[in-house]
């Protein structure tokens, strides 16, 4: 299903023309208009999901799927350093867009790309508290 007012389901769908790399019945792939890198791309769903939490298992599964076959095909043809998969969901997480999309971010060396975090320190007691509240609804 599509949203009228969706930027990404027009651009997943053809309604917008795009540059894409790869199309199937359940997701198109483009070409990124504010690229992070050459060759960054986005897997949009046809239908619309606002976020991860919207989505159902086989469109989730599809979508790595697809990631997986763009990314062995970079590997193959493209001279780059390393890969950066990234999927936010949530404003807070840095989401400016509510449809689901994954991007697929080539990282070249002396790059500018910056997707990381200063690490945390593990606590057995916020792990645990997680655990309880987490394990019931898996």
């Amino acid at each position: 299903m599509k949203k009228d007012d969706c930027i990404f389901c027009k651009l997943a769908n053809g309604d917008i023309p795009t540059n894409s790399l790869y199309e199937d019945d359940i997701v198109k792939v483009i070409f990124d208009a504010g690229p992070a890198s050459d060759g960054h791309v986005l897997i949009l769903p046809k239908n619309h999901y606002d976020d991860i939490y919207s989505m159902d298992e086989d469109t989730a599964a599809h979508v790595f799927k697809v990631a997986t076959r763009i990314a062995k095909a970079y590997k193959q043809s493209l001279d780059y350093e390393g890969l950066n998969i990234v999927q936010n969901n949530g404003e807070a997480a840095g989401q400016t867009v509510f449809h689901f999309h994954m991007h697929i971010i080539p990282r070249y060396k002396n790059d500018t790309v910056n997707v990381g975090w200063k690490p945390g320190e593990a606590k057995e007691d916020v792990i645990n508290a997680i655990k309880n509240k987490v394990t019931p609804y898996l």
